[in-house]
């Protein structure tokens, strides 16, 4: 597995980084596909549920060949994103399987670094991560994979807690002036739901989705007993399972 560290990291660890507002797009990819770590058995470990379910996925939806992949006959990802541990440990099975390394805005838990200051560096990583994918023309009109940290994919309180940033994917990828947005687009992902891709599609030159859509996972064979739950509800998973 390749790990290659998002190009703003240092100034943003060890600088204080403004506020990045929207930008207009210059060179957007046709699709990203956003979705979140699997189970954790700490704050930043995937528990052995979390553990099947990225391998799963790199046998299925974000799998190469695969019958129920997400890709298309021909398509194929041009990158994989990911910002905490445990998005990585998400992300590397399904990377290695088409030979591409998982880029990283690192965003680590450091013991000397308190919950509001993680928060704020998963703030500036997120909103990075984001101006790059807009920007950058190694991406335009191709498809993106995201594995990101779900209070950084779309949640309302760290919405409302930054004020006049703009620091989730749901507001950085422009979901929210999507027609009907408050319809389409959660608010917030529930924090016992695992297994959803969010599905993002852009114009050239636009970076206003034209199409979103919320796709559920779906596993057979060995792995058809992963947590099958609809958005938001239970997941069914006992404390016997070592998942939080």
């Amino acid at each position: 597995m390749g790990w290659t560290i998002g190009r703003r990291v240092a100034v943003l660890l060890f600088g204080t980084a403004a506020a990045i507002a929207p930008v207009a797009a210059s060179a957007v990819p046709a699709k990203i596909i956003v979705l979140r770590h699997g189970e954790k058995q700490r704050g930043f470990d995937l528990c052995g549920v979390g553990i099947i379910r990225a391998q799963g996925l790199a046998q299925h939806q974000l799998g190469r060949g695969t019958p129920d992949s997400l890709f298309a006959p021909g398509e194929a990802p041009a990158a994989f994103f990911a910002v905490t541990p445990h998005t990585i440990e998400l992300a590397a099975p399904a990377a290695n399987a088409w030979r591409l390394p998982v880029t990283t805005y690192a965003a680590m838990p450091w013991p000397q670094l308190p919950a509001p200051a993680l928060n704020r560096l998963l703030n500036r990583q997120t909103q990075a991560a984001a101006r790059d994918i807009l920007e950058n023309p190694n991406w335009a009109g191709k498809t993106v994979v995201m594995v990101w940290e779900h209070d950084h994919i779309a949640n309302a309180e760290v919405e409302a807690a930054a004020r006049d940033e703009r620091v989730t994917l749901r507001q950085l990828l422009n979901l929210d002036l999507l027609p009907d947005a408050e319809r389409q687009v959660p608010r917030t992902w529930p924090d016992n739901t695992y297994n959803y891709f969010w599905l993002i599609e852009y114009d050239p030159g636009s970076d206003v989705p034209r199409r979103f859509r919320s796709v559920k996972q779906v596993f057979t064979g060995s792995y058809a007993d992963l947590p099958d739950n609809d958005w938001g509800m239970p997941d069914g998973l006992r404390p016997i399972s070592g998942c939080l």
